[in-house]
């Protein structure tokens, strides 16, 4: 069952692949945004999903993002999120992801619980 509280966790390192460089946001081996962006829409997406009936999942629809500190190439990263907010079926998550010398990225971020094929069905018909 969904409740205000759920956390989650994921933690992962920083690769080549996932350098501003590679993934075309930036020109340095940083760790890019948008592979923060989807560590944290990764977590907040793994907390619920057990708490969701079958055949059901959520998909990410909006985000306010602060990136604030940059990480090379071999740090691990870690994201925490937490459920704030539950409103029928849009779920509001507080992210904070982090590395081993402090927070590099918060904020806020909103998901949809859908019924996944349904969802694709509506998709595929566009």
């Amino acid at each position: 069952m969904l409740n205000v509280g759920l956390k989650g966790r994921q933690t992962e390192i920083v690769t080549k692949d996932k350098t501003a460089e590679a993934m075309g946001s930036g020109g340095l081996q940083v760790y890019a945004t948008p592979a923060m962006i989807a560590l944290m829409e990764k977590t907040a997406m793994l907390s619920v999903e057990k708490e969701l009936e079958e055949g059901c999942g959520t998909v990410g629809t909006k985000l306010e993002i602060e990136h604030i500190s940059a990480t090379v190439i071999g740090k691990e990263i870690t994201c925490e999120s937490e459920l704030l907010e539950i409103d029928r079926r849009r779920l509001v998550f507080s992210v904070t992801a982090y590395d081993n010398a402090g927070v590099i990225g918060k904020g806020k971020h909103e998901r949809f619980i859908i019924d996944c094929a349904k969802f694709m069905e509506k998709a595929a018909a566009k």
